[in-house]
């Protein structure tokens, strides 16, 4: 009897340990361009869910050339959204988010991005967050 629960007890860790393998491939890439901002990366470990939900999210201010913030309304949360398949417990994504202010953010103000966060999900519990 012992013995039989030890092997239900190791059955069911390992099957835990394998649900919670998803991890980054190194690290997400952020690259700003602008008052656009994409993230890129590579997810690994995710078994066999179909496919992963991506959110990128931040603030972005309309700034001067001197650093200053002319108004408070020009600092203002933004989030993109989208899902990605999953192929051979892998998936690659990459998402863009842009900045719009009314009124516009001219040269010379130009957008600062702060706070970017990357948040990955999966159906089967799975949650990744970077950084």
């Amino acid at each position: 009897m012992k013995t039989l629960l030890t092997g239900v007890f190791v059955a069911l860790l390992g099957a835990l340990v394998l649900a919670g393998n998803a991890h980054f491939v190194g690290a997400p890439t952020l690259t700003i361009a602008g008052d656009t901002v994409t993230a890129s990366g590579k997810v690994a470990g995710l078994g066999n869910v179909p496919q992963i939900h991506v959110v990128l999210s931040g603030d972005a201010a309309c700034v001067n050339g001197g650093g200053n913030h002319p108004k408070a309304g020009n600092k203002e949360a933004f989030a993109a959204e989208g899902d990605f398949p999953v192929q051979n417990g892998k998936s690659l994504f990459a998402l863009s988010l842009e900045a719009v202010f009314s009124p516009a953010c001219n040269p010379p103000m130009t957008v600062r991005w702060s706070d970017l966060v990357v948040t990955v999900t999966a159906g089967d519990g799975t949650a990744l967050t970077y950084p």
